[in-house]
């Protein structure tokens, strides 16, 4: 695979989509300028290419948690016209399972798993995972209590029994029936610690026999 410094750019780009942030939000996340991924310093002022540092790269893969290999994958050629990459949102619309954040914290809506279970789901249409993510489903935010990062209304798309590192946004629900989005900050053999996306609600540490289950969030409707 020959590797083009529009390719390298653009899996930059796809790295910090996948981990729901701006080219600037993953630059500041990995501690760097938050200018440095902008699309001005791609190149310079004569129009000579300007390429990310191996530095740099370091960096991003650390404070996302992702490996080379992963990365490697952004790199890979666009796919033929009517095919599509493993674990990539197809153009289709979808119906999938929606459950409001207040109903959630209810009994009998989830397996054991944090899968959709039982009766009282709606359908929403959304773009549709390919069915090697079967098992998604939605979530609508009802309150300000995810403020300013997810607003009342908006849509939650939800993988539960994804692959979890640090950084990701997630839904967790209790055993004690709260459910709540945060930012997974650390996950040991006996707990997790979460980070609030509303700073006027304090951070969260459970141990892991107070958890019911946790998902990965895949999309949002913002």
């Amino acid at each position: 695979m020959m590797l083009s410094h529009d390719r390298i750019w653009s899996a930059i780009d796809a790295l910090a989509e996948r981990h729901q942030l701006s080219p600037s939000g993953l630059a500041r996340r990995a501690g760097l300028d938050p200018t440095s991924f902008n699309k001005s310093k791609r190149h310079s002022a004569d129009g000579r290419e300007r390429w990310p540092s191996t530095e740099s790269l370091a960096k991003v893969l650390d404070a996302t948690g992702s490996t080379i290999g992963q990365f490697m994958e952004f790199l890979r050629p666009e796919p033929a016209s009517g095919s599509m990459p493993e674990g990539a949102f197809p153009p289709q619309i979808g119906s999938i399972p929606l459950l409001g954040f207040a109903q959630a914290g209810a009994g009998g809506f989830f397996d054991d798993g944090g899968f959709p279970a039982g009766q009282g789901w709606d359908v929403v249409d959304f773009p549709a995972p390919p069915a090697a993510k079967a098992g998604v489903y939605a979530l609508e935010i009802q309150g300000d209590s995810m403020l300013p990062l997810y607003r009342d209304g908006d849509v939650l798309i939800v993988e539960p029994g994804a692959q979890i590192r640090r950084g990701d946004r997630v839904v967790v629900k209790t055993a004690g029936g709260e459910v709540m989005a945060k930012v997974l900050v650390r996950q040991t053999p006996r707990s997790i610690e979460l980070l609030s996306l509303n700073p006027e609600h304090p951070n969260r540490t459970f141990e892991l026999n107070e958890v019911e289950w946790i998902a990965r969030i895949i999309w949002a409707s913002q």
